[in-house]
């Protein structure tokens, strides 16, 4: 039982560590610094190189936000969403995109979910569905820690407390399938790739919300939606040819604990449980 079938590839993640180890042991014979081996470890010159690609890794969008255009165009041109604009920076939202219903569905773009970055955001008025979209590039990231902690400690407490709905999540990005992030999916069956321009990609992980907010008193235990009333989820799963078995449905049972109002957060996946918190105390910094 898993809250995503995928998980950290354990071989990488050695690699990544014995590299780190080489990197900081032999950083300062690198470069032109002119600086000997005491003074360069001294000058906090590696230290600051460092948090510097760290930085330009964490703030830079632009790979993530070509990856979502690819996907979307992709999904224009083969009928599951009639058009699409990205939101702009004025607004506290990503994409909104045109169904062929007529519906607007908003996306808000994610990185890896386990940062409080993912508590922020706001659904807007004219709102008809609001997913998250979780793109993570982190090879080196545990996909189930992060998974879990983002709908758990994160957004099941924004949600309840901010009274802010959420109609799904999709976790999915340029990595999964590849060898940072072999995808179980596609180890079953490998025909199950598709071709989005650059991207070899596997079905992406869906997973569908409530659709009512939930409240101690007045709905403590709201149930996940069809993936059919969420029509933007509807369209993942259909164009990126998801099994019936591979949703997730996640639940919050909402209720007083002495002063504190506390959720308990459920992911079902095929009909069993995958994962269930403890009554969790709702904590916002």
């Amino acid at each position: 039982m898993s809250v995503i079938p995928c998980q950290r590839n354990s071989d990488l993640k050695r690699r990544i560590e014995a590299f780190a180890e080489t990197l900081k042991a032999e950083a300062h014979t690198l470069g032109h610094h002119g600086l000997s081996e005491s003074e360069f470890y001294s000058s906090g010159l590696f230290r600051g190189a460092i948090e510097r690609i760290r930085g330009q890794f964490s703030a830079s969008m632009r790979d993530k936000r070509e990856f979502v255009q690819h996907v979307l165009n992709y999904m224009q041109d083969e009928g599951f969403l009639n058009d699409w604009e990205s939101a702009g920076e004025a607004n506290r939202h990503d994409y909104a995109i045109s169904l062929e219903s007529g519906r607007t569905a908003i996306v808000e773009l994610k990185g890896c979910l386990d940062g409080n970055n993912t508590t922020i955001f706001e659904r807007p008025p004219h709102a008809d569905e609001f997913i998250i979209w979780s793109v993570c590039t982190n090879t080196g990231a545990d996909p189930r820690h992060n998974a879990w902690s983002g709908i758990h400690t994160r957004l099941s407490a924004e949600i309840i407390s901010r009274k802010q709905q959420v109609d799904g999540i999709v976790i999915w990005d340029m990595v999964c399938g590849t060898i940072g992030r072999p995808c179980p999916k596609l180890s079953a069956d490998a025909s199950r790739v598709t071709v989005v321009g650059p991207y070899s990609l596997p079905p992406p992980c869906l997973y569908v919300l409530p659709g009512t907010i939930p409240s101690p008193r007045n709905n403590p235990s709201p149930r996940p939606q069809q993936l059919s009333n969420v029509q933007i989820m509807q369209a993942f799963n259909d164009c990126f040819r998801c099994w019936p078995d591979e949703i997730n449905y996640v639940s919050f049972d909402v209720a007083h604990q002495g002063a504190d109002t506390v959720r308990t957060t459920r992911i079902v996946r095929d009909g069993e449980f995958q994962r269930e918190s403890d009554p969790t105390a709702i904590r916002r910094s």
